[in-house]
């Protein structure tokens, strides 16, 4: 009997999960997924993401593909039962049907990441944004922002020892935007390297508090100057905020997922 391939987009709290990809003894959302749709879908399901998520990073709308012999995985009514058997901190959304070779990770167009600041102390938030006494200047992190979108190599902000095929990567945005309650930062691209949208936001917060200035930050970029990654912003801000999928890869034809709510906004 022939397998048919399905997208599941969820969302999930990173705080206690050590990434997203499966690891020796730890935690990871791929295991709890793998382990939680094994028993509920009663066949052996192993589950391929968009990306790799760190330790601590949050997924505001991420997307994974797995095969079953189950053709009606994907009737609505399956999804609060599931969501019931998982644990809170992991929701999925949709189950939608895919052509066989459709691939969630490969056929990605873009990924949208954003990172939160606020400056009000709460108890509530402290695992979703980074606190900051002070906002930095917002119009000298957009100047240097912007430059991002005229290079293309961003060594500067690949971590070591990563063993990265290339560097390149093609980014469509690069913005810094005000809230009622704070800052985010949303970054667009084809693909990101390892750390780099964290690196990048701690390179633009020392361009914003006055500690590099724009010319610095670029031809620190441009010369590919990897100490540009060593400042690198803390997890807890970080949501993988959005992917796009072309439409031909859709069983029916068209791209029907429907997306979360936005965050803190």
């Amino acid at each position: 009997m022939t397998k048919q391939r399905y997208f599941m987009t969820l969302s999930y709290n990173g705080k206690r999960y050590h990434g997203w990809q499966i690891q020796k003894n730890a935690m990871t959302v791929q295991q709890i997924l793998n382990e939680k749709l094994t028993l509920k879908f009663r066949e052996t399901i192993e589950v391929t993401g968009a990306g790799r998520t760190d330790t601590g990073v949050h997924a505001h709308f991420f997307v994974a593909h797995f095969d079953a012999l189950n053709p009606h995985l994907d009737d609505s009514y399956l999804i609060e039962p599931l969501n019931q058997f998982l644990p809170n901190d992991i929701v999925v959304h949709q189950i939608v049907k895919v052509k066989p070779e459709a691939n969630t990770r490969f056929d990605a167009q873009w990924r949208t990441y954003r990172y939160y600041l606020t400056n009000k102390r709460t108890p509530f938030f402290n695992d979703f944004q980074l606190f900051v006494q002070q906002f930095p200047d917002v119009t000298k992190m957009n100047e240097a922002a912007g430059k991002l979108l005229t290079v293309s190599d961003f060594t500067a902000f690949a971590k070591l020892h990563s063993n990265n095929k290339t560097n390149i990567c093609k980014l469509t945005e690069a913005r810094w935007v005000s809230m009622s309650n704070g800052l985010y930062f949303t970054i667009t691209a084809d693909r990101f390297l390892r750390n780099m949208v964290r690196a990048i936001v701690g390179a633009l917060m020392d361009v914003g508090y006055g500690k590099m200035s724009v010319n610095e930050f670029l031809d620190a970029v441009i010369n590919r100057d990897r100490h540009l990654a060593s400042l690198t912003a803390p997890a807890q801000g970080l949501f993988l905020y959005d992917i796009g999928y072309p439409d031909e890869i859709f069983q029916n034809g068209e791209d029907t997922f429907v997306k979360p709510k936005k965050l803190f906004e």
